[in-house]
C-alpha cells in the first residue's frame, strides 16, 4: 500500500518543487500520528517517502506547506496550509492525491 503525491503550481503552470509534506493517521482517540515527513522534488512530486507498512486502512490526512512555499517566493497566500483528509479502505491499493495550488484557490483530487 503506498501514498504518493504531487504539487503543480498552478499559477505557473510548473511543478512546486520543494513544498513541505506529513502524512498523518487518525488514532482510535481522534488524535493523529505522523507518519511521513518530506518535501515535493523537483518534479514536484514526492514518492517513495513513507515507509513499509505504515499506511493501514483508515483516516489519514496530508498537510501541504503552502505558507512557507509562497513565502520563499515573495508571494502572499491565502492559504498557509492545505489540508486534505482521505480514508484508505483497501490496504492493497494506490492511493495517488495531488494538490493543484495557486495563492488564493487550491483543488485535489484521488489520482492514479
Amino acid at each position: 500500500m503506498t501514498v504518493t503525491s504531487h504539487v503543480l503550481d498552478a499559477s505557473t503552470g510548473r511543478p512546486a518543487a520543494g513544498v513541505p509534506v506529513r502524512l498523518d493517521r487518525r488514532d482510535g482517540d481522534g488524535g493523529w500520528t505522523t507518519l511521513a515527513d518530506g518535501a515535493t522534488g523537483a518534479d514536484g512530486r514526492l514518492h517513495g517517502w513513507v515507509p513499509d507498512g505504515a499506511v493501514r486502512p483508515g483516516v489519514h490526512r496530508l498537510a501541504f506547506g503552502t505558507g512557507p512555499w509562497f513565502a520563499a517566493r515573495d508571494q502572499p497566500t491565502f492559504y498557509p496550509e492545505v489540508v486534505v483528509v482521505f480514508e484508505v479502505a483497501d490496504a492493497a491499493e494506490h492511493h495517488h492525491v495531488p494538490l493543484l495550488l495557486s495563492p488564493f484557490a487550491y483543488s485535489t483530487y484521488r489520482g492514479s
